[in-house]
């Protein structure tokens, strides 16, 4: 942990190379973390590259060194959602649609629902911290931190997020039957 307190400290004073040294520590967070909002490999580097950018650009601006990753990872989560919000106004077909609209076969498309489509089903706020609590491991404490929303909110968010997925599973369910 000293030892990355102090590259932050030379990066901060502008030492390019110990930049380099520490973002590549994290860079497999970083794209992990990319992937899970965005679910597209081209996407999720472009968020790796776009977070190299930021980072370095705002590094001296870093209060606190020891939540550099911290940092990152939420500056990641917010070129993530910049890009989708890029994204949003573009209608794109999964390929399994497209197949049954250009085919003009008479196929059911299936009720079942994909954990991801549940989770796509909640608020951006929910989603932020069902992503970081669950897909990330994050505790609630540093999930509220890296969101920069008090601890009390981001329990609330959480419990009424795990409540609307939980009916949404159970009426699926229901419907499946």
């Amino acid at each position: 942990m000293t030892e990355i307190l102090s590259l932050v400290r030379q990066a901060q004073q502008g030492d390019k190379k110990a930049f380099i040294e520490l973002f590549q520590q994290y860079e497999e967070d970083i794209y992990r973390t990319a992937y899970v909002y965005l679910r597209n490999q081209e996407d999720a580097l472009d968020v790796v590259q776009e977070t190299a950018y930021r980072s370095f650009k705002s590094i001296a601006n870093l209060t606190d060194p020891q939540y550099f990753k911290t940092w990152l990872i939420k500056i990641s989560i917010s070129c993530s959602l910049d890009l989708l919000r890029k994204r949003k106004n573009v209608v794109q077909f999964k390929p399994e649609y497209h197949e049954l609209i250009a085919g003009g076969e008479d196929e059911d498309i299936p009720l079942s629902l994909s954990l991801k489509d549940l989770i796509d089903s909640l608020d951006e706020e929910e989603k932020n911290v069902i992503i970081l609590r669950f897909y990330r491991d994050y505790t609630i404490r540093e999930t509220t931190e890296i969101l920069d929303i008090p601890l009390g909110t981001g329990k609330t968010i959480l419990y009424r997020a795990l409540g609307k997925l939980r009916k949404r599973a159970k009426e699926e369910d229901a419907n499946e039957q």
